[in-house]
């Protein structure tokens, strides 16, 4: 009997050291495995932050609430590439030549053959040309994949939140507002749900996002990030 009951003493003193280095290393884990899943997150929330900055620009500072319109955006359109060759000297600029006075005269010259003035201003090697090159190969490495964009990475193939309001400024210029969010039960959801639970009480009550996420549609924040 008394064998038996050290055995049992034995066994609970296993389990209390168990739980004890289970209390201390949960939380450990759970960090380590959110800050490898967020820096996943982020890193895509800036790729369509990229996007979405080349996509307005192209589209009269208007962004677009579609992941399909996007990626179509970064897959088969192209942006303009300014290819410039050489520089005016202080005293063209000071003579009151200007790129694009300089480049009216080329442009003459090449319609008329007459390169006098050319010459006279000194722009024999002077260019300026407007290239046009693809989305993906300019703003992103050649092996980005666009489609992949919509999806939160830890997240079993969730989308990310992405909405835009119109709006107008106080002095009457028309703003356009983006935000992109993603919630952490999204991307953390498969790990300690209490953890989970936790850290977004925590955010909550610091009035915060409880996940991740960029710009704002309530307010203009020049699409800053929470995690900057």
């Amino acid at each position: 009997m008394k064998t038996l009951f050290n055995v049992i003493l034995g066994l609970c003193a296993i389990v209390l050291v168990y739980l004890s280095y289970e209390s201390i290393m949960g939380p450990i884990r759970f960090t380590e495995a959110q800050k490898l899943r967020e820096k996943a997150v982020i890193a895509r929330l800036i790729d369509i932050r990229k996007a979405q900055q080349e996509y307005r620009g192209q589209h009269d500072q208007q962004y677009t609430a579609s992941f399909d319109t996007l990626i179509d955006f970064v897959k088969n359109q192209k942006l303009p590439f300014i290819y410039k060759e050489g520089e005016l000297t202080d005293k063209q600029l000071e003579d009151g030549l200007t790129e694009k006075k300089a480049m009216s005269i080329i442009n003459k010259a090449k319609k008329t053959g007459r390169y006098n003035d050319v010459k006279k201003w000194g722009l024999e090697n002077f260019k300026r040309d407007t290239l046009w090159v693809s989305v993906r190969d300019t703003v992103f490495s050649k092996s980005f994949n666009a489609d992949s964009m919509r999806y939160i990475p830890f997240s079993e193939g969730k989308q990310f939140e992405m909405a835009i309001r119109n709006d107008t400024a106080k002095s009457g210029a028309p703003i356009c507002l983006l935000e992109v969010k993603a919630p952490y039960e999204t991307f953390l959801g498969s790990l300690d749900h209490q953890e989970v639970v936790n850290l977004k009480d925590r955010q909550i009550q610091l009035n915060k996002y409880p996940g991740l996420m960029f710009g704002d549609l309530q307010t203009a924040n020049n699409n800053a990030g929470n995690w900057e």
